[in-house]
């Protein structure tokens, strides 16, 4: 199946099989497609980020501070032009306006993603980082809520490893390279019935007691 992008035709499976896209493609599929701001990345090499700052803390995992967004909607085109002004970039995310993250280890998320598909509750996209981080595209406004969500489902005392990612925070897309470790990959990919991401709530409980279980 394939998809009309700025009048030229992407083929939605492409990016999933592996592809030889470019750069662009990736980005107006994202955009297009998907309806998520794109934002060029640092990427980084032997520990030195591609910013050009010596004493970066965050060495390929962070927004390069001079490039533009290309906003959600946005055509092939645009997404070229702004591509061949920083070829190499990784592609970032912006978190809390399309979606916010559930974030939990990749041992608990990947056994949680199978029991949520096999209840059949909504699912949006999920990919997994090469730091072992499993991440759940939730509703926007989760960040905010997870206290108080968690407080209601009995795990606010738990020690659990799990978080929300929300307003300000970048997730790397796949398939970037992530701070020089390795590319991230999707789990469960976007894909033609992809619709709004679900909310939170409808996920926390089995990320929770997976997270538990798991030890984290």
């Amino acid at each position: 199946m394939g998809f009309t992008i700025g009048g030229t035709r992407i083929l939605s499976g492409s990016r999933r099989r592996g592809a030889r896209a470019a750069e662009s493609t990736v980005v107006a599929e994202y955009t297009g497609l998907w309806g998520w701001d794109v934002v060029p990345g640092a990427r980084a090499a032997s520990g030195r980020c591609s910013c050009g700052d010596s004493g970066c803390t965050a060495p390929g995992a962070h927004p390069l501070a001079f490039a533009p967004e290309v906003p959600a909607g946005s055509t092939l085109d645009r997404a070229a032009e702004v591509w061949s002004e920083f070829p190499g970039a990784a592609l970032l995310l912006p978190v809390g306006r399309a979606f916010d993250v559930l974030e939990v280890a990749e041992q608990a998320g990947r056994p949680a993603l199978v029991r949520l598909e096999r209840m059949g509750l909504p699912l949006g996209p999920v990919c997994v980082t090469p730091t072992g981080r499993a991440q759940f595209f939730v509703a926007p406004g989760a960040a905010a809520e997870l206290p108080r969500l968690l407080y209601r489902m009995g795990w606010d005392d738990a020690d659990l490893d799990l978080r929300c990612l929300g307003p300000g925070a970048h997730i790397t897309a796949p398939p970037s390279d992530h701070a020089g470790l390795g590319p991230s990959r999707w789990l469960r990919a976007p894909g033609p019935d992809t619709g709004a991401p679900p909310q939170a709530r409808l996920l926390l409980g089995t990320l929770a007691y997976l997270c538990h279980r798991s030890g984290g």
